[in-house]
C-alpha cells in the first residue's frame, strides 16, 4: 500500500470517528455540555419543559390510563421502586383506594441492597420520602428531587454518631447513575409530567430493597440495628399497593420482628 493510499484510509477512518466520537459525547459528557448550552441559550423553567413535553409524554400515557379508567391529573401519585427488580411502579391515588397505572424499567440505579448511609457510597437510599423539586435543566434531561436525607435517614444518622449523609438524589433521565434512579429520557418526561400535574406536595416516593409485598429483604452485611425496623415500615406502607391476582408471600421473622 503506497503513502497516498494510507493517507487517504487514514483521513476516511478520521471521518468515520467523528460522528461515532460526537454522539458518545453527546450521551455520556451531558454534565460538561448541558450547562454550557444553557448558559448560553437560557435556562428552561418548569413550564415551558412542561409546553416543551406534554403533549408527547401524555400521548404515551393515554392508553394506560384509558385501560384502568382514572381521571386525570391525578388527585395524588405514589411511586414505588424495587431495586432489585429495576422497577418503578407509578400509583394514582384514587378515593376507592390506589390504582396501578403501569411500570417502567429502571435503567441504573448503583450500589445494592441495604440504605443510603453517607456520601459517596454509592447507595440508592430506601424508604418512604417526597418530591422536594423538578429540574428542568437537569444534565439528564430532566430529574426530580427527592427530600433524602429524610427526618428518618437524620434521626438514625444521629444515633449512629454517622455524618456527612449526602444528598441530591434524583429521579432522571438518561441510563447512568451513581446513588439515583435513571429512568431513560422518555420515561422521565411522563413522570414529569405527572409528578407536575398532580402537585409535588401530592406526591410519595417508596425505594424497597425487594418486594416486601411478595417476600422479605435479606439484611446487609453490617446493617445497623435499625434497619428491619426500616423494612417493617416500608412492608406495612406497601400493603396498601396490591395489583389486581397479587398474592402476598408469608413473611418469616424472628422472635424479635427481625425480617428474616
Amino acid at each position: 500500500m503506497d503513502t497516498k493510499t494510507k493517507k487517504t484510509l487514514r483521513t476516511l477512518l478520521i471521518l468515520l470517528a467523528i460522528p461515532v466520537c460526537l454522539k458518545a459525547f453527546m450521551h455520556y459528557g451531558r454534565a460538561v455540555w448541558v450547562p454550557v448550552y444553557y448558559s448560553i441559550t437560557g435556562q428552561r423553567t418548569v413550564k415551558s419543559a412542561l409546553y416543551d413535553i406534554q403533549f408527547k409524554a401524555y400521548n404515551r400515557l393515554e392508553p394506560y390510563l384509558e385501560r384502568v379508567g382514572v381521571r386525570y391529573p391525578p388527585t395524588g401519585l405514589t411511586l414505588i421502586a424495587i431495586k432489585d427488580q429495576k422497577q418503578l411502579e407509578v400509583w394514582f391515588e384514587q378515593e376507592k383506594g390506589p390504582v396501578f397505572i403501569r411500570s417502567y424499567h429502571i435503567e441504573a440505579a448503583s450500589g445494592d441492597s441495604g440504605p443510603k448511609l453517607q456520601e459517596g457510597d454509592g447507595q440508592v437510599p430506601e424508604g418512604i420520602y417526597r418530591i422536594t423539586g423538578l429540574n428542568p435543566n437537569s444534565s439528564y434531561h430532566l430529574s426530580m428531587k427527592i427530600d433524602y436525607p429524610s427526618e428518618f435517614d437524620r434521626k438514625m444518622a444521629r444515633q449512629d454518631g454517622r455524618d456527612n449523609l449526602g444528598g441530591d438524589i434524583f429521579i432522571h433521565g438518561d441510563r447512568a447513575s451513581a446513588g439515583c434512579l435513571a429512568m431513560g429520557d422518555e420515561v422521565i418526561e411522563e413522570l414529569f409530567l405527572l409528578v407536575a400535574d398532580a402537585g409535588i406536595a401530592n406526591v410519595k416516593v417508596i425505594i424497597a430493597p425487594v418486594d416486601l409485598r411478595r417476600t422479605a429483604a435479606p439484611l446487609p452485611a453490617n446493617a445497623p440495628d435499625w434497619v428491619p425496623n426500616l423494612y417493617n415500615s416500608i412492608e406495612r406502607e406497601l400493603k396498601r399497593y396490591k395489583r389486581p391476582g397479587f398474592e402476598k408471600d408469608k413473611i418469616i421473622r424472628s422472635e424479635k420482628g427481625r425480617i428474616l
